[in-house]
């Protein structure tokens, strides 16, 4: 727990009180509601010797303030700006010229990870899926644990609180697993995403002389590669060091450019956050429950949410929206390419496979466009200079930033793909650790050295460390 605020005070010590006012108020609200709350079938505990419960407005009324506690900070670091400009902007198109007050507040690190960490546990003792741990230290630890704390995974109370209270011991399995994650995302971010960001800035930032269709394209896929190596990077990252103290943490991502479709996707992206949105906000408005409508409806408002959640701008807002509309469609036309699927087809199931990871992969990169621009106008801009007429062949010029840029994304994504598929293939790692030690030092010596050859010359803060 100490290791944990000193970690998370090296960045700015103020913000400490912010990381312990989410948890005491949860801790407590979990407490009142723990104390009243009748387990349900799901709960593993039994209930206490009281087993009554408060009323349900008073329950409401204690979740209330845990809501109004975490959304409250969250919203006016985060937000403030962002509505108050809005409005702004709103009335001045009206007619009615507003200049508004803007706090510029510095965004709090982790802030987005640890809020919904924190709601998460106070729901759901709220709803007697979950017993109120009664050691607020142990309660700390699960909220500040370093490794995770700014950039997650986002954790459930229900997989790493029984951790934290069981004894451990040491295992060297777990230092040989631990340290290989930690190189290989450190691999992953060093070696490959800040070698690619240099193309996108170029790109993304208007240091290439202009928006060219090929330049975008290509800065479009490397961003694409970019932020999943520096994002899934940081995830093995943070697993890693929880591996080598004894904790396990959820997968964050499984291969989702292999996905054929927006569900497939969305359960192997950042799967901490799809499904923490899944049972905290899209089936708690109805999920799929209540007609078609309804399910676009809600399918809607949680990626509009999701995407704001990333930041506060309107390209998120509107990558959240782009992630909806491929969710509904899909669930529009899934009936459809069901039967399409169950009649005999000219070509075979591979290679159908193939093309439909190959076609979805064009609709992630055009929501990563999206993702990556700094405002809707550069994103007019960029599409703009896609669908305009250009010549294909300066991918291939030498002196141009297409020609040099997608050989060397292409250099970069090869072994990434190599790798990411032999370890799913041998059950994430577990052939590591049965093959011989020198033969492990080899890996371990090869990502090493990798790290110190072929790192990028300037090293760049983590994508989602601004979320």
């Amino acid at each position: 727990l100490a290791a944990s605020c000193f970690f998370y005070g090296c960045w700015d010590w103020r913000f400490l009180s912010l990381l312990w006012i989410s948890t005491i108020v949860d801790y407590t609200c979990a407490l009142l509601l723990d104390r009243r709350t009748r387990p349900t079938a799901h709960t593993e505990a039994e209930p206490d010797s009281q087993g009554y419960h408060y009323g349900a407005r008073a329950r409401k009324a204690i979740l209330g303030v845990s809501l109004a506690a975490n959304l409250g900070i969250l919203g006016f670091f985060k937000y403030f700006d962002f509505f108050a400009q809005g409005f702004a902007d709103l009335l001045t198109g009206i007619g009615l010229p507003l200049e508004p007050r803007l706090l510029h507040l510095i965004l709090p690190v982790g802030i987005s990870f640890y809020t919904f960490q924190t709601l998460s546990y106070a729901i759901d003792v709220y709803r007697g899926q979950l017993r109120a741990v009664r050691s607020l230290t142990d309660f700390a630890v699960f909220v500040t644990f370093f490794p995770q704390l700014v950039a997650g995974p986002i954790l459930r109370a229900r997989d790493f609180l029984p951790q934290v209270c069981r004894p451990r011991r040491f295992e060297l399995d777990h230092i040989y697993h631990g340290g290989y994650l930690i190189l290989w995302g450190l691999f992953k971010k060093v070696v490959i995403a800040d070698n690619l960001a240099i193309l996108v800035d170029r790109v993304f930032e208007g240091q290439s002389g202009g928006y060219y269709g090929g330049a975008v394209l290509v800065a479009c896929y490397a961003f694409a590669v970019q932020i999943y190596c520096d994002f899934s990077g940081y995830s093995d990252i943070a697993q890693g060091c929880a591996r080598m103290m004894g904790f396990d943490f959820p997968a964050n991502f499984n291969l989702p450019y292999f996905s054929t479709n927006p569900v497939e996707f969305w359960r192997r992206w950042h799967i901490s956050l799809s499904t923490w949105l899944r049972d905290y906000l899209y089936i708690p408005l109805g999920g799929n429950r209540k007609g078609t409508r309804r399910t676009c409806i809600n399918l809607m408002l949680t990626m509009g949410l999701g995407g704001l959640w990333h930041g506060a701008g309107w390209t998120f807002l509107l990558w959240g929206v782009y992630q909806g509309v491929l969710l509904v469609g899909y669930k529009l036309v899934q009936p459809a390419i069901k039967r399409l699927l169950e009649r005999p087809l000219p070509l075979s199931r591979l290679l159908v496979q193939a093309l439909a990871v190959a076609g979805f992969f064009q609709l992630v990169c055009l929501g990563w466009l999206i993702f990556r621009c700094q405002s809707l106008t550069q994103l007019g801009l960029m599409l703009e200079a896609v669908a305009s007429p250009w010549p294909w062949w300066i991918l291939c010029g030498a002196n141009s930033i297409t020609g040099t840029g997608l050989p060397i994304l292409l250099c970069y994504a090869a072994p990434l793909v190599l790798m990411e598929l032999a370890q799913r293939w041998k059950s994430d790692l577990g052939v590591l650790l049965r093959v011989p030690a020198p033969a492990r030092g080899l890996v371990y010596a090869c990502l090493f050295y990798g790290l110190i050859l072929f790192g990028a010359p300037d090293g760049k803060p983590f994508i989602y460390f601004q979320f």
